[in-house]
């Protein structure tokens, strides 16, 4: 009976020492961090980007040809 006891002790600390050995494994990847440049490296948003500056200068053209006309329009009523 002491021969088993003595033999799972065993086993329980080298099952110990991986656990400590995986977790310290673990630790080291999760610090690193996930790399994703070749995920992202394919990407180009250049296009999308110019789209949406385009969208937003139209607005912006927009919104400065009403506050144009309303500038004028109180000049007019003079208020």
């Amino acid at each position: 009976m002491k021969t088993k006891l003595k033999m799972l002790g065993a086993r329980g600390a080298a099952l110990a020492a991986l656990g400590v050995a995986s977790a310290a494994h673990a630790q080291a990847a999760a610090a690193a961090g996930p790399d994703f440049s070749t995920l992202t490296s394919g990407i180009d948003f250049s296009t999308v980007t110019t789209g949406i500056l385009a969208v937003a200068a139209t607005l912006i053209t927009v919104y400065v040809a009403i506050k144009g006309a309303k500038i004028l329009m109180s000049m007019v009523r003079g208020g």
